[in-house]
């Protein structure tokens, strides 16, 4: 299996990173005066292989996937290579740590927060200074390169500007307009689309086991979102959450109804947040209390001087559950539009293919007691709660108005 396995449906892409990745491994050999150094291009300039890439798409396009399989190609020892073969054998030493997460020269950084600060980026340059450990590259992806501030953009643009020889960025953003200009001038630009319904049924069927038809209609009820799909067609949470979610544009006949589907919708992304968090955060506290020697036999009590870094973890973990739930509650907005599109493609007569086919009587039910019109009403009321949100307005109000907004048409 090679490192491009799971980029689903980006074929120009995988393209453009594994000639990348050719270039990337003749200039490490050539300057390790290996035989390959007649063939190597004369200078990072001169080839295909750059010291800063930016990842563009719509969620769920694979953006963090195709920069982590390009981060493993770069790493590639396969002995393949020397005869002719292209990095990126997903086999070898190289690709195999990198993938899992364990690579001494690969950094993988996400954030389940809102922000990515200064100290976190200054710690992230002094990583990107260093020479490789033992890899061939030092590879940097920054997964949310959406979420830096202003000042921490500030801080990664001088080593972006000015690399180290063997250090390489891999910055993923939804667009180009989400990170600062003075950054994306100095990267090149890969955009990636929403892969194929087709591509990510596929996909589920052949890495996760999930039957035809249920991957079917789990990639045509995430429109081609390669996490959300697989999310859906293998947790029966998100199923449930999912069903509850499109049952609200049926149960706001009236005030009462708009109150009472908002307070749902709210509890619902509220309890998705929690089951979440409570998995991710045992396991968080409970390594940090075995690294800090809260053994067994003292009363699972912390050594002394110690409670601040539990304390940090804590408020970590309090600002993670935010984010959490306003990313849950968004998924939740995200579906609630698709039903209106379908809504409105029944309503235009399109060929569209229906994303919720699931509750096709509920969307013909609301398509034929509308018009056009009050439906494009109803998407805009979905978007400017998400607006809202994004302006940290109350939850509960946002969501209050905009099934009000539904209601009213």
């Amino acid at each position: 299996m090679a490192v491009w396995d799971d980029l689903v449906g980006q074929e120009r892409v995988t393209e453009q990173l594994a000639a990348a990745a050719r270039d990337a491994d003749a200039l490490v050999t050539a300057e390790e005066g290996g035989a390959a150094a007649a063939s190597a291009p004369a200078s990072m300039s001169a080839s295909r292989m750059t010291h800063a890439w930016l990842f563009t798409g719509p969620p769920g396009s694979g953006r963090a996937t195709a920069a982590r399989a390009f981060a493993a190609a770069l790493q590639c020892v396969s002995p393949d290579r020397a005869l002719g073969g292209a990095p990126g054998c997903g086999f070898c030493d190289g690709c195999h740590t990198t993938l899992v997460g364990t690579h001494a020269d690969v950094e993988v950084v996400r954030t389940d927060l809102l922000s990515i600060g200064v100290k976190e980026t200054r710690d992230l340059v002094r990583r990107a200074s260093m020479s490789p450990a033992g890899g061939r590259w030092q590879v940097i992806v920054l997964e949310d390169a959406d979420r830096l501030t202003e000042g921490a953009g500030n801080v990664l643009l001088k080593a972006v500007e000015e690399p180290a020889p063997r250090t390489v960025w891999l910055l993923c953003a939804p667009s180009i307009e989400d990170v600062l200009p003075t950054i994306r001038s100095r990267c090149r630009l890969l955009t990636l689309r929403t892969p194929p319904t087709s591509a990510v049924a596929d996909m589920l069927m052949r890495r996760d086991g999930i039957e035809p038809a249920a991957a079917a209609a789990a990639a045509r009820a995430t429109q081609g979102h390669i996490g959300r799909a697989r999310r859906l067609a293998t947790d029966e949470r998100a199923r449930a959450r999912r069903a509850a979610v499109l049952k609200l544009p049926l149960r706001i006949d009236d005030i009462g109804g708009c109150l009472k589907a908002a307070q749902e919708l709210i509890d619902a992304a509220g309890e998705d947040a929690k089951q979440v968090a409570e998995e991710v955060d045992a396991k968080e506290t409970e390594e940090l209390r075995a690294a800090l020697g809260a053994a067994a036999g003292t009363g699972g009590r912390l050594p002394r001087g110690t409670a601040g870094v539990m304390k940090d973890l804590q408020d970590k973990q309090k600002r993670r559950a935010t984010r959490t739930q306003r990313d849950s509650l968004d998924l939740a907005l995200t579906d609630l539009t698709a039903f209106y599109r379908d809504v409105l493609a029944l309503q235009l007569g399109t060929a569209a293919e229906l994303a919720n086919e699931d509750v096709r009587d509920s969307v013909q039910r609301i398509a034929a007691g509308s018009t056009p019109e009050r439906t494009l009403r109803r998407i805009e009321a979905v978007i400017a709660c998400r607006q809202a949100l994004d302006r940290n307005v109350a939850p509960l109000l946002a969501v209050e108005a905009m099934a009000a907004a539904l209601r009213a048409g």
